[in-house]
């Protein structure tokens, strides 16, 4: 018991102090003001070319869902999952070690690799995963139940990315953890799949459409500077000029718009697609969802849940009975918990 507590009360010290330190150090490695600098990026987005015409720009629920941003980045941590899942990834790993001898925390099959490999792979395995557990959450009934407070927005924007209930931390990072592990993906700091995988939630909620074309060519810039700089163990290059490096990102970039435009849109999710995720009418054959997708769309187009029927920025969001579900944090986060909903 003692050790479980010590476990908790480190947890918590060791995340306190690195929230305040998040927030009161300013740097490039720096969740807090990252996630500030992506949804005040693609907040202008929506302000200077909305899809949604007619949608206000402080849309329905938005203070509420600028909220959820901050509790479900930072304060649910703070408050009980960062302990919770350090006294679980504890357990777990000891019992692996005493029943089969297998030790999650030195074994790594990618031990050796390259970082841009690791990173990839990373990537991949826990959209993969992460794919799967969304469609667990529209299929078993009680996870829907906690999922409804994700899918009870009616006006789509940047925000709603991150509004949803505390239980999916929960189910989403016990779930990839075993794989992640397996490979011993879980030894590493991720902190550019984690900007990256939420600069693209942000993209698929934004009430903002963008051609293939243009994300093709950010994709190409963005992987430009990595091979000019020659980061993640990328060393195509031995102390390239200035010159050098410019004609690389700016060629990268060319390439991405050319090449990887067309199929921008096949391969990453977006607010065309994300949007019927959200629709309140699905098809008769698709009840339980369709784009499932968090940040690669290429599962559902593999697996047959893609649904992109029409242009879809006009449809009716959320699902029946929505006009009665709770619009209050509170009421919201207890919501799947009851067992008398109306809902």
């Amino acid at each position: 018991m003692q050790v479980i507590l010590d476990i908790i009360i480190n947890a918590y010290k060791g995340y306190a102090g690195y929230l305040w330190n998040e927030i009161t150090h300013p740097h490039w490695q720096n969740y807090f003001y990252w996630l500030i600098l992506v949804s005040l990026f693609f907040f202008g987005l929506e302000m200077l070319k909305p899809w949604r015409e007619k949608q206000a720009t402080l849309r329905k629920d938005f203070w509420l869902d600028f909220f959820y941003m901050f509790f479900n980045f930072f304060l649910f941590s703070l408050i009980i999952y960062n302990a919770a899942s350090d006294v679980v990834v504890h357990f777990f790993n000891n019992g692996i070690l005493n029943l089969t001898g297998f030790d999650l925390k030195s074994a790594n099959p990618l031990f050796g690799s390259p970082m841009w490999l690791i990173l990839l792979v990373g990537f991949i395995v826990r959209d993969f995963v992460q794919w799967w557990i969304h469609r667990l959450l529209h299929r078993i009934e009680f996870l829907w139940e906690f999922h409804k407070v994700h899918h009870s927005v009616e006006e789509m924007g940047f925000a709603a990315h991150l509004r949803y209930h505390w239980m999916e931390n929960v189910v989403y990072r016990t779930l990839e953890y075993i794989p992640l592990a397996l490979l011993g993906i879980g030894l590493y700091d991720f902190f550019i799949i984690h900007i990256f995988t939420l600069a693209v939630g942000h993209y698929n909620h934004s009430n903002i459409s963008v051609k293939g074309q243009v994300t093709g060519g950010v994709l190409g810039l963005l992987i430009g500077v990595v091979i000019a700089i020659g980061a993640f163990d990328i060393a195509l290059f031995n102390e390239p000029s200035l010159l050098i490096q410019l004609a690389v990102i700016i060629g990268s970039g060319l390439i991405g718009v050319v090449v990887l435009g067309p199929f921008m849109k096949k391969i990453f999710n977006h607010p065309e697609m994300h949007i019927w995720h959200h629709a309140y009418h699905l098809p008769e054959d698709k009840r339980f969802g369709v784009n499932f997708g968090l940040t690669l769309a290429v599962w559902d187009f593999i697996f047959g849940t893609a649904h992109i029927p029409y242009d879809g920025k006009e449809i009716k969001l959320g699902f029946p009975g929505v006009d009665y579900f709770p619009d209050n944090f509170i009421k919201q986060t207890t919501y799947g918990f009851k067992k008398d909903r109306k809902s």
